[in-house]
C-alpha cells in the first residue's frame, strides 16, 4: 500500500467550490483518512452523483471507476491510502477533461503535464507549476460538471464514453502496471499464503526475519492532482 499526506488545494473553481482535480483510477482502490479541516468528496459513478462529508477521523474509500473530486471547506488535510504500491500517484489516473482533450495520449499529456518544479522549491518556480496545476484542475472540473449533468439527466453515454477514452489512454501503460502489481501486491499476497502454509505445519521460521522500517517524506509540497503532497518512498516503489 502507498501512503501520502495531502493538503487539499484551496483554489476556487468556476462553480465557486475550492478543491482538487476530478479524476478516476482504473485498477486501484483509494482511501482518505482525514487528519484535519473540513470538506467533502464528490463522487460520480453510473449509479449517480454523491457528496460525502469529510471531517477529522473520517475514513472513506472508493473502487476503480469512481470519479472523485475533493472539496476543501477549510484546512482539509488527509492521508491518502493507495492500492498497488501507490500506483494511483504513479500513473493510474485519468482526469475528467473535456472529450476533445481525451482523443489520444499526446493530446492528453499536453493538457495535463506540469512544468518541472525548481529544485530549491522557490516561489517563482512554484508559481509556474501552480498555474499549470490550476489550469488542468479547471479543465477537469469543466468535464466533470458535464458528466454529472448528463448522468443526472438520465443519459449514461457521456460517462460511458469517458470510461472508454480513459481505458484507451492507459492501454500502453498496462505492461508496466502489471509488473508493479506482480512485484508488489501479488508478491505480498503470495508471501502471506506461504506464511499461512508454514504456520499450519507449526513452522515459525519466517518470524526470525522480522524487521522495522521508518521514513520521513522523500518530497514535501509536490503539486498533485488534488493538492500539495508529502510523498513517501514506500509509496513510489
Amino acid at each position: 500500500m502507498g501512503v501520502s499526506r495531502l493538503h487539499v488545494y484551496d483554489w476556487s473553481a468556476a462553480d465557486g467550490l475550492r478543491g482538487g482535480t476530478p479524476h478516476l483510477h482504473l485498477t486501484c482502490t483509494e482511501g482518505y483518512a482525514v487528519v484535519s479541516g473540513r470538506g467533502a468528496v464528490q463522487t460520480l459513478t453510473p449509479a449517480g452523483f454523491r457528496q460525502t462529508p469529510l471531517a477529522p477521523g473520517a475514513l472513506v474509500w472508493f473502487t476503480p471507476g469512481t470519479i472523485h473530486r475533493l472539496v476543501n471547506e477549510g484546512g482539509l488535510t488527509l492521508h491518502v491510502l493507495m492500492q498497488n504500491s501507490g500506483l494511483p500517484e504513479a500513473g493510474d489516473a485519468v482526469l475528467t477533461l473535456p472529450p476533445h482533450l481525451l482523443a489520444d495520449p499526446a493530446t492528453y499529456r499536453a493538457a495535463t503535464a506540469l512544468p518541472p518544479r525548481a529544485l530549491d522549491g522557490g516561489a517563482a518556480g512554484d508559481a509556474a507549476v501552480e498555474r499549470a496545476a490550476r489550469h488542468r484542475r479547471d479543465l477537469a472540473v469543466e468535464g466533470f460538471t458535464a458528466l454529472r449533468e448528463a448522468t443526472e439527466a438520465g443519459d449514461p453515454e457521456p460517462l460511458a464514453a469517458f470510461h472508454r477514452a480513459a481505458a484507451a489512454l492507459v492501454e500502453p501503460l498496462t505492461g508496466a502496471w502489471r509488473e508493479r502489481w506482480r512485484t508488489g501486491a501479488a508478491a505480498a499476497t503470495a508471501a502471506t499464503g506461504a506464511q499461512l502454509d508454514a504456520l499450519e505445519k507449526g513452522d515459525a521460521a519466517h518470524l526470525a526475519k522480522a524487521g522495522v522500517r521508518a521514513e520521513l517524506p522523500a518530497e514535501r509540497g509536490r503539486f498533485g492532482m488534488c493538492g500539495r503532497l508529502d510523498v513517501y518512498e514506500s509509496g513510489a516503489a
